[in-house]
C-alpha cells in the first residue's frame, strides 16, 4: 500500500460515522440512547417510526459501531457502545448552534417561549441548589432517572405529574429538567406547574449538561 492508498482507505473509514449521522432520525436516536438503554419498542415509540424503520437505523448505527445490543428475554436493549459518543453529540450540536442561526431562533420560540418562561442556568443552580426553597423535579421516563440523574432530584415524569403534584411543596419554587436544551418536556411541566399554581422554571441543562459542568469545575 502507498502513500495514497493509505490516506483513501484512512479518510475512507472515517466517513462511516459521518454517513451514518446524515440522518436526523439517527441522531435522536443516539440523543435517546445517551439518557439510558432502551428497547427497539421504546425507541420507536419515542421516535414515531415504525418497529421495522427504527430496527433498520439502529442497524446502520451498529455497523458504524456507535450502538451495541443485548438481549432480555423477548427484548432487544439497544445502548451506546461507547461514552465519547455523547461527546460527540455535543459537538455536532454545539457547532451546528454557532453557524446556523435558525437552530437558536427554533429553540427560543419552542422551548424556551420567547422568554415567556423562567429559565434557570447550571451556574445559578449551582450556588442555589443547597437553598431550602427549592425542589428539583426530572420529568423524563423513569428509566432515564435510574440511569442517572441530578443530585437531589426527585423522578416526576412528564405523563405522570397530573397525578402527582401532592409530591411537590406549594411553598417552595420547583426547578423542573429533562433530556437538556432541546427536550420540550422540561417546557411543558413548567407551564402545567404554573396552571396549578405553583412558582416553577426550567433548568438549561440535563444530565449529560450537568456532567460537563462538573468536570469543569474541578479543572
Amino acid at each position: 500500500m502507498d502513500a495514497r492508498a493509505f490516506k483513501d482507505t484512512i479518510y475512507s473509514e472515517f466517513t462511516r460515522i459521518g454517513k451514518v449521522l446524515s440522518s436526523p432520525k439517527r441522531i435522536e436516536l443516539l440523543d435517546l440512547l445517551s439518557q439510558s438503554p432502551k428497547s427497539v419498542e421504546t425507541l420507536s415509540r419515542e421516535t414515531k417510526m415504525s418497529t421495522a424503520n427504527t430496527s433498520k437505523h439502529l442497524q446502520a448505527l451498529l455497523d458504524a459501531r456507535l450502538v451495541r445490543y443485548h438481549k432480555e428475554k423477548n427484548f432487544v436493549i439497544y445502548q451506546l457502545a461507547n461514552p465519547k459518543v455523547v461527546d460527540l453529540l455535543f459537538t455536532i450540536k454545539s457547532i451546528a448552534e454557532e453557524q446556523i442561526a435558525d437552530i437558536n431562533i427554533l429553540r427560543e420560540e419552542f422551548i424556551v417561549r420567547d422568554d415567556s418562561l423562567e429559565t434557570m442556568e447550571l451556574e445559578e443552580w449551582e450556588n442555589r441548589k443547597e437553598e431550602d426553597n427549592y425542589v428539583l423535579i426530572d420529568v423524563r421516563p423513569k428509566a432515564e432517572y435510574l440511569s442517572g440523574h441530578l443530585e437531589g432530584a426527585i423522578s416526576i415524569p412528564i405523563d405522570e405529574l397530573n397525578e402527582h403534584f401532592k409530591k411537590i411543596p406549594k411553598g417552595k419554587e420547583v426547578v423542573a429538567y429533562c433530556r437538556g436544551p432541546y427536550c420540550v418536556y422540561a417546557t411543558e411541566a413548567v407551564e402545567l406547574l404554573r396552571s396549578k399554581g405553583y412558582h416553577a422554571s426550567r433548568l438549561e441543562a440535563g444530565i449529560h449538561e450537568w456532567n460537563q459542568f462538573q468536570e469543569r469545575q474541578f479543572h
